[in-house]
C-alpha cells in the first residue's frame, strides 16, 4: 500500500494563503477606488471627464508596459483572437466606468451615488447566478442583505425616511449606467477568462479601453473643452492611473480569482465608509453615529457573504 502524498495538503495551503490575501485586499481595494472620486472632484473644473478617463488608462498602460511588454508581444496572436472580449471589457470597465462616473459626479449628490453603487454587488451576484449558475446560498444572500442595509444607513445618514425626498437628476443616470457596466465587467472577468495570462489580459484591456475613449476625448477637445495643463492636473492624472487604476483593478482581479464575482462586488459596500473616513482625515468632516452603525452591519455582512461552508467528511 503506497504512502499518502503531501501534494494535496500543500495545494490546500496555497489556496488558503491565496484566499487569506484576497480577504485582506477586500478591505484595501475599496480605499484605492475611493481615491478616484476624490481626485475627480478635486480637478472637476480643470480636467474634463473624457480627458481624465483617457489619460487615466493610457498612462496606466504605459506605466505597466515595461513590465508586461514582452508578454504582450509573445501573446499577440491570442490577443488578436480575443480582441472582441477585450474591447467589450475595455468599454465597460475603463470607458463607461471611467468617464461616466466623472460626468455623473458633477451633478448628482453623494447620497445618490452611494445608493446606486450600493446596488452593484446585488447586480453582480444576481448576474453571476442567472448567467453562469454561480451558487448563492442562504449565508451569502443574508450577508448581501445585511451589508446593503448598512449602506442604506450611511447614505441616508441614519434617516431612512429621507428616501421619500430622494430625487433623481441627470447625473444619477450616468451613475446607474456605470454601476450596470461594472456588474457586467465583473461577471465577464470571472466567467470569460480566455487563454491570456491575467496581467496580459488586463494590460490589453487597458489599451482597448483607452482606445475606445479616444474618439470621445478628441470630440471633447474639438469643442474646446480641454484640460488645464499644470502640476495639479499632471499629478491628478498620474494618481488616478496608479492608485484607482493599476492598484485597484489588479487588486480587484486578484480578489475575484479567489472569491468569485458576487463576493468581490461586496467591496463596493465599503465605499461609503471609506468616503466618510477620508472626508474626516482630509477634509475635516465629522464622523457621525450612523457611519459606525452602517460599518457594524457591513463588516459582518461581508464575512457571511464570502465565507465558505465546509463540506462534511465522507
Amino acid at each position: 500500500m503506497s504512502a499518502p502524498t503531501d501534494k494535496p495538503s500543500a495545494d490546500d495551503a496555497a489556496l488558503q494563503r491565496e484566499r487569506s490575501l484576497a480577504m485582506v485586499l477586500l478591505f484595501i481595494v475599496p480605499a484605492l477606488f475611493t481615491t478616484n472620486v476624490i481626485m475627480a472632484r478635486a480637478v472637476n473644473d480643470t480636467v474634463p471627464p473624457f480627458a481624465l478617463a483617457y489619460w487615466r488608462w493610457m498612462l496606466a498602460f504605459l506605466l505597466f508596459l515595461p513590465i508586461v511588454g514582452p508578454d504582450l508581444w509573445r501573446h499577440r496572436a491570442a490577443i488578436a483572437a480575443e480582441w472582441r472580449d477585450l474591447l467589450v471589457l475595455g468599454i465597460l470597465g475603463m470607458g463607461i466606468c471611467g468617464a461616466f462616473v466623472y460626468i455623473g459626479a458633477d451633478t448628482t449628490s453623494a447620497t445618490n451615488i452611494g445608493l446606486i453603487f450600493g446596488t452593484a454587488p446585488i447586480l453582480i451576484a444576481g448576474a453571476s447566478t442567472l448567467m453562469y449558475g454561480e451558487p448563492m446560498g442562504r449565508a451569502k444572500a443574508m450577508g448581501i442583505f445585511i451589508s446593503l442595509f448598512g449602506v442604506l444607513i450611511i447614505v441616508f445618514r441614519g434617516d431612512i425616511g429621507a428616501l421619500r425626498s430622494l430625487t433623481f437628476v441627470p447625473g444619477d443616470m450616468w451613475i446607474v449606467c456605470s454601476a450596470l457596466a461594472w456588474a457586467i465587467y465583473s461577471v465577464m472577468l470571472r466567467h470569460r477568462p480566455g487563454t491570456l495570462p491575467n496581467r496580459v489580459r488586463f494590460s490589453a484591456t487597458m489599451l482597448f479601453g483607452a482606445l475606445a475613449l479616444l474618439p470621445f476625448y478628441i470630440a471633447e477637445s474639438v469643442k474646446g473643452i480641454v484640460p488645464t495643463l499644470n502640476t495639479e492636473t499632471i499629478v491628478a492624472a498620474l494618481t488616478v492611473a496608479i492608485v484607482p487604476g493599476l492598484g485597484a483593478y489588479l487588486g480587484y482581479a486578484r480578489i475575484q480569482r479567489s472569491l468569485g464575482a458576487g463576493s468581490t462586488g461586496l467591496i463596493l459596500y465599503l465605499a461609503p465608509s471609506y468616503a466618510a473616513l477620508f472626508g474626516w482625515i482630509l477634509l475635516g468632516e465629522t464622523l457621525e453615529p450612523y457611519h459606525f452603525a452602517g460599518a457594524a452591519l457591513i463588516l459582518p455582512g461581508i464575512f457571511l457573504s464570502t465565507r465558505r461552508v465546509r463540506k462534511p467528511d465522507a
